[in-house]
């Protein structure tokens, strides 16, 4: 078993390290982005309490003391420093959107816990570190109103992941998804966390340790592709058209929808026809914002047109369009690899296409071919 104070040294030095290179190490040019300088200083906010607190831990020997000592200092720190990563990334997902009620619920849950926790001491005329039975129950509360708070945070950042994937979805032609991948994955192990909190904090062995390493592993995973993400201007930029063009597309939703008659919709499916029937849809790399500049026709329109299909969505009523193609030449020229297929279709990979003709018609080219 690892000793806990090697456990906590190691955390020391792991946050100490993360907090520098969030608050050091990241672009110049990065701070003109006032959404993500603004998800940056929270993060840093975030990951510099817990250096802190396991630098408390690890000096004073809170653990050694007995489980309510360890638990009171890891709540003082844990509930705000979850709070603020959590914040963190539901600001770069709403784009500084973040309203007064969620950090009023962060607030509110630390004022709580710091109330209960204060009120036992008080009630039993006790130092505030003694092992009391009111103690505990107090720290019981505390850690369950953490995992409300991070079940509240995680519940919204869940919602908002779903949004911009659609998002992603209405706007490329390609599958963009890896771009949220590991803003889900934050999500999830924030969530994680803050479940496994009330139980594993008060525990001094297996369960201790299982918590201490996933929170390890959270606030590394985090930081460090919160990192990656920040240097990486390309995809930065991908997701936000992705959004831009979501807006748009909602601000014109509930004034033009009620215009799109059958009229316009024909004059909509006209443009298309003639579009594909010039290869338009075969293009690779192509977005909504080329597609409604070479159709001829505004976005708003193209989206509410989109609407009124089965695809309902940019990116798979433009995968249907390819995977049709893509199954005509392989009808007409059986011997073509896969390689030509996807290059002659739009697919922006051999690999990629493989996946999604699997997934769509549930069966692979190969077995598609030897069906006809």
């Amino acid at each position: 078993m690892i000793p806990i104070d090697h456990m906590q040294f190691a955390g020391i030095v792991l946050t100490s390290g993360l907090t520098m290179m969030l608050a050091f190490m990241l672009p110049q040019w990065q701070s003109n982005s006032k959404v993500f300088s603004r998800s940056r200083w929270l993060m840093t906010a975030g990951t510099v309490l817990l250096p802190i607190q396991f630098l408390l831990q690890y000096t004073l020997h809170f653990r050694q003391m007995g489980v309510t000592q360890a638990v009171m200092v890891n709540l003082l720190f844990f509930i705000p420093s979850a709070c603020l990563i959590s914040l963190a990334v539901m600001n770069l997902l709403r784009q500084g959107r973040i309203m007064k009620r969620d950090w009023a619920v962060g607030i509110v849950t630390y004022l709580l816990a710091v109330t209960a926790l204060l009120t036992a001491a008080i009630a039993e005329d006790q130092p505030l570190l003694n092992d009391t039975p009111e103690m505990r129950t107090a720290e019981l509360i505390s850690a369950v109103l953490y995992l409300l708070m991070q079940a509240y945070y995680s519940g919204l950042n869940a919602l908002e992941l779903k949004r911009l994937k659609r998002a992603l979805e209405g706007y490329y032609d390609q599958d963009k998804g890896e771009i949220l991948n590991w803003m889900t994955i934050s999500v999830t192990l924030l969530g994680l966390s803050g479940l496994m909190a009330p139980i594993a904090i008060f525990w001094s062995n297996g369960w201790l340790l299982a918590y201490s390493m996933t929170l390890f592993f959270t606030i590394f995973y985090c930081v460090i592709s919160f990192y990656s993400y920040g240097v990486d201007h390309a995809r930065q930029k991908e997701l936000n058209d992705a959004e831009e063009s979501a807006e748009e597309a909602g601000l014109n939703e509930g004034t033009d929808s009620s215009t799109m008659d059958e009229k316009d919709l024909r004059y909509i499916e006209k443009a298309i026809k003639q579009w594909t029937a010039k290869g338009g849809h075969l293009k690779n790399g192509i977005n909504m914002a080329q597609v409604v500049k070479e159709i001829g026709v505004p976005r708003y329109q193209l989206t509410q047109w989109l609407k009124h299909t089965e695809w309902e969505l940019f990116n798979p009523w433009l995968t249907h369009l390819r995977l049709e193609e893509a199954k005509r030449l392989m009808k007409e020229h059986p011997d073509w690899n896969n390689d030509t297929i996807a290059e002659n279709c739009g697919f922006s990979s051999r690999s990629y296409f493989q996946t999604i003709f699997k997934k769509q018609t549930g069966m692979t080219p190969a077995q598609f071919i030897e069906t006809q």
